[in-house]
C-alpha cells in the first residue's frame, strides 16, 4: 500500500505542510498565564515613593522607599543594566540587574544570549547578608517550539538539588501544548512531579491549562475591546485540598490618562488600584485599597513614581 504519508494530494504529508504555515515560537513556559495575571492588581498598602533614573541608554536606576503599619517598612535601591543585543521584541541581552534593600538583602539576575537561539538565566538571592538561594537555566527558543532546563540550590554536600525542565511547542498557530517536570532530592528524599499544559489563543480571548500531580491551574483571558480586558483565574491544590477563583477586571481610559485594574475572589477579597499620569509631568500616582470580608481585615495604599 506504500506510506500515505508521503506523498498526498495537498501537497507533501501533514508534518510537511505543518513546517510550511511558519508557526509561531510558543515563549516561555513561566509566561503562559501572563495575559490573564497582568489584568489583576497588585495590592497597595501603606505609602511608597519610587524614584527612577535613566543614566543612560544602557543604565537604569531607581530607589524606592515604602512605609508600612502592618508590614516592613525600608528602602530598595535597583540597578539595571541593558546591553546591545536585540533578539526579539522586549529582549534586550545581556541583561544585569540588582535590588537591594536597607538590611543587605540583595536580588540579583544575570541573563545573557549564548547563541542566536540559546538564552541563560543566573539568580542569586541573599536575606540579611546570609546565602539563601541561587538557580541557573537555559533556553533554547527554536522556531515553534522552547526548551527550558533550570538548576536550582545544588549541594554536593548535602546531597540536594531541584531540576526543572519545560518545554513547549506550537501544534497550529493558536494551540501550544507542552509540560513541565520538577525532580527535587534533599537527604534521603526525592520525587518528581510532571504537569501538563495547554495553551489556545484567538484573536480577542486567551485560555490556558496546567494541569499535574499537585493540581490543576486554569485562566482565561478576554479583550473586549480597546479599554476593557477581563481575566478568570481558577486554582486547585490536591495537597492542601484547597480551590481558589479570582474575577479581575481592567479599564484603560487613554483620554484621561487612567488605568484601573479591580478584582474580586471566591475568599470575598474585592480590591482595586487607580493609577492617573500626570503629563508632561514624569508623575505618576496610585492608590489602592482592599477588603477581606471573611478575615474583616482592610487596607490601602498610595504611591507615587516620578521617571
Amino acid at each position: 500500500m506504500g506510506n500515505v504519508l508521503a506523498v498526498s494530494p495537498s501537497g507533501g504529508s501533514w508534518w510537511t505542510r505543518r513546517r510550511r504555515a511558519a508557526l509561531p515560537n510558543p515563549g516561555s513556559f513561566d509566561e503562559l498565564h501572563r495575559s490573564c495575571k497582568e489584568v489583576f492588581p497588585q495590592q497597595m498598602e501603606g505609602m511608597k515613593l519610587i524614584i527612577n533614573k535613566t543614566l543612560s541608554r544602557h543604565l537604569q536606576i531607581s530607589h524606592q522607599i515604602h512605609m508600612s503599619t502592618i508590614g516592613l517598612s525600608g528602602y530598595h535601591f535597583n540597578a539595571k543594566y541593558l546591553g546591545d543585543a536585540l533578539p526579539g521584541a522586549g529582549e534586550t541581552f545581556p541583561l544585569l540587574t540588582g535590588d537591594l534593600d536597607n538590611a543587605g538583602s540583595l536580588n540579583a539576575q544575570a541573563a545573557c544570549l549564548l547563541a542566536e537561539r540559546v538564552r541563560s538565566k543566573t539568580v542569586f538571592q541573599t536575606h540579611h547578608s546570609k546565602f539563601l538561594t541561587w538557580q541557573v537555566d537555559v533556553e533554547y527558543r527554536g522556531e515553534d517550539c522552547t526548551g527550558t532546563l533550570t538548576l536550582g540550590n545544588p549541594d554536593i554536600i548535602n546531597q540536594s538539588v531541584i531540576l526543572v525542565t519545560h518545554f513547549l511547542q506550537s501544534i497550529t498557530p493558536r494551540l501550544v501544548l507542552g509540560g513541565e517536570l520538577v525532580y527535587h532530592q534533599r537527604m534521603a528524599e526525592e520525587g518528581a512531579i510532571l504537569t501538563l499544559a495547554g495553551k489556545y489563543s484567538a484573536p480577542d480571548w486567551v485560555a490556558t491549562l496546567n494541569i499535574g500531580y499537585g493540581g490543576a491551574h486554569a485562566s482565561y483571558y478576554h479583550r473586549a475591546n480597546e479599554q476593557i480586558r477581563l481575566g478568570v483565574e481558577f486554582e486547585a491544590n490536591t495537597r492542601l485540598q484547597e480551590t481558589s477563583f479570582a474575577f479581575g477586571y481592567h479599564l484603560d481610559v487613554p483620554k484621561a490618562n487612567m488605568v484601573f485594574k479591580g478584582t474580586v475572589d471566591s475568599s470575598w477579597c474585592v480590591g482595586g488600584v487607580l493609577e492617573k499620569r500626570l503629563p508632561p509631568l514624569p508623575l505618576t500616582l496610585a492608590l489602592g485599597a482592599f477588603m477581606n470580608h471573611w478575615k474583616n481585615k482592610f487596607h490601602c495604599g498610595f504611591s507615587i513614581m516620578v521617571g
